[in-house]
């Protein structure tokens, strides 16, 4: 059996964790087993990273050492938590992967995304994800809402609008591959739509397999 490898990306405050949750929901109502995880975080390792790279206590983090903290995060998750659901045949369920890392720290943080990509998918050893879904939000109607920021939340809307346009034009680069909702719409409206997509992923694979 093969698994099957979902991503929620788009900015903060967009319903990536509410569509997550849906989609598990989804998956455990059709008896499909399923490991629901983020990033950064998911793992012991990842949670210490994830307190490294967003607690505004630590102060001037430099931009690379962001990206390379969050590099380490990806790569140990993948190592021990998704490679492993996914060669036992299970569906993958993440807030968040890579395209955050270039979308934030390259196109965001001004890294440049071709080589922060680079980085990124050496780490993850080039496991891509088979479906991911971008819930687009203006960061006016996203971040700029959340009262008590992080420090990756706290960057800047600059910082932001650019993550938000790498979002976007990945996936018109590759439809194939991204499925883009207005995170505006009825949470249900936006669940029924990717369970949708998943479904047709799903019955592809129970064909081939």
């Amino acid at each position: 059996m093969t698994g099957l490898f979902v991503v929620f990306e788009g900015g903060d405050s967009a319903g990536k964790t509410t569509q997550s949750e849906l989609l598990c929901g989804w998956l455990e109502a059709r008896g499909r087993a399923f490991v629901a995880t983020r990033q950064p975080g998911g793992t012991e390792v990842g949670s210490h990273l994830r307190r490294l790279v967003l607690d505004p206590s630590f102060g001037d983090v430099s931009p690379r050492a962001e990206a390379l903290m969050y590099a380490a995060d990806k790569a140990q998750h993948v190592h021990e938590l998704i490679a492993p659901a996914l060669a036992r045949g299970e569906v993958v369920v993440s807030d968040r992967y890579v395209e955050s890392m270039v979308a934030y720290q390259g196109a965001g943080r001004g890294l440049g995304t071709e080589e922060i990509a680079r980085i990124a998918w050496w780490a993850v050893n080039g496991l891509h994800p088979d479906l991911t879904v971008v819930l687009d939000v203006h960061p006016d109607d996203g971040v700029s809402r959340i009262a008590e920021k992080d420090r990756l939340e706290s960057a800047g809307t600059d910082v932001h609008e650019r993550a938000r346009q790498h979002f976007l034009d990945r996936a018109a680069a590759d439809p194939e591959h991204f499925l883009v909702l207005n995170a505006r719409l009825p949470r249900g409206e936006i669940a029924a739509a990717v369970a949708a997509r998943v479904a047709e992923l799903l019955a592809t694979r129970a064909v081939s397999s």
